[in-house]
């Protein structure tokens, strides 16, 4: 039997509506929609929603795979048979958890990045779990717009060969990983090459800008194709996206906006101090002085909102993380895919499903994340 996946409403509840009685859940959920000319709308299905104006829909909450088997900014410049474990019983809880949607990439893990190859990882997953359960994945992954590849031909040779490494004859989502220095126009139409052929069902883009968002919009729809999603650095903390005029592109263009980093990888909830830095490469990015900077920032600025965000956390029986990613689903039109290297991280994200924030609380913590200043992530979005 197929994995019956299952998940809460993604969007909020009205201001002072009942938060955990299924009838209001149920009355909160929106209508199913399909995306038409300017209008932002999402359908929504048995705990899933619809990638842009694409058919195909995936669970309200992805998994990042980026750690899995890089060892130049996780696992500690390090890969062995404990983090395999680890990773794959990462894979086999988000299954477990009703999260079938998976994002990786050519480069995560490669020679450039790492010791095994994310796609080759996450194609060996899904064979050694489909030998037991038939199970419905979903899967993402990335063309690298290197200087050196040029014009359309090279996107699909990059597809092949993701392809090949995933053990799958399409895939669900094929992004540009970043916008390159130069063929950009190819690059799009190779990616509606790929699409006309059957390898991709769906095709988007990631750390675009509103203006590249909306080039790549307006040639894809020239060839009939639908721009299914923009995936940016997006969390509570980290609200570019909202200021930037991307947010608001996405929604007007019907693109879905996949968040990754959603926790901020967790420096700005507190988990890492000077006193107690990360490990491995990210010490290089995430310093004492860096750090330092951010305690103040928390203390100061940051330390209302944290506050408020357990208080909340804790009428629900949730955990901050949780409140943080429910508050991204509660946004409309936006999928978070926070990475997962381990059963237990897999499990708290789970834990964001199956409630929603009321629309008074949403608005309460976006209120509160305003005061915050200063923040910048050591690397922007470009």
């Amino acid at each position: 039997m197929a994995l019956q996946v299952t998940g809460g409403v993604g969007c909020c509840c009205p201001p002072g509506s009942a938060r955990r009685l299924p009838q209001a859940a149920a009355l909160c959920r929106p209508p199913r929609a399909v995306v038409s000319g300017a209008t932002r709308v999402v359908e929504e299905d048995e705990g899933k929603v619809r990638l842009g104006g694409s058919g195909v829909a995936v669970t309200k909450l992805g998994i990042g795979a980026w750690s899995w088997g890089d060892t130049t900014y996780w696992n500690d410049s390090e890969w062995d048979d404990r983090r395999l474990r680890e990773a794959q019983d990462a894979f086999d809880a988000s299954i477990d958890n009703g999260m079938t949607f998976f994002d990786t990439a050519e480069v995560y893990g490669t020679a450039l990045m790492g010791a095994v190859n994310s796609e080759t990882l996450l194609g060996g997953f899904i064979k050694e779990r489909q030998q037991k359960d038939q199970i419905e994945v979903s899967v993402a992954t990335k063309f690298a717009a290197l200087p050196w590849r040029f014009g359309r031909g090279s996107v699909l040779s990059a597809l092949k060969k993701s392809l090949d490494r995933l053990g799958l004859a399409s895939v669900e989502l094929y992004q540009l990983h970043w916008p390159g220095i130069w063929g950009n126009e190819g690059y799009l139409d190779g990616l509606a090459d790929a699409y006309e052929q059957g390898l991709v069902k769906a095709v988007g883009v990631s750390n675009y800008n509103e203006k590249r968002l909306r080039d790549a919009h307006a040639r894809l729809k020239k060839r009939g194709v639908p721009l299914a999603a923009n995936q940016v650095n997006y969390s509570l903390i980290y609200r570019t996206p909202e200021l930037n005029g991307v947010k608001a592109a996405c929604d007007e263009l019907g693109i879905t906006l996949i968040a990754y980093s959603p926790i901020a990888q967790g420096v700005l909830t507190g988990k890492y101090t000077p006193e107690n830095p990360p490990t491995g490469p990210r010490a290089n990015t995430y310093t004492p002085e860096f750090l330092a900077k951010m305690r103040h920032v928390m203390y100061v600025q940051l330390q209302p909102l944290m506050n408020r965000i357990k208080e909340i956390g804790a009428s629900y029986g949730k955990s901050p993380t949780q409140v943080s990613l429910n508050w991204l689903t509660c946004q409309g039109n936006v999928v978070p895919i926070p990475g997962a290297k381990n059963a237990s991280q897999a499990k708290e994200f789970a834990g964001a499903l199956g409630w929603s924030l009321t629309g008074d609380e949403v608005e309460e913590l976006r209120t509160l994340a305003r005061e915050i200043k200063g923040i910048r992530m050591p690397i922007e979005e470009s």
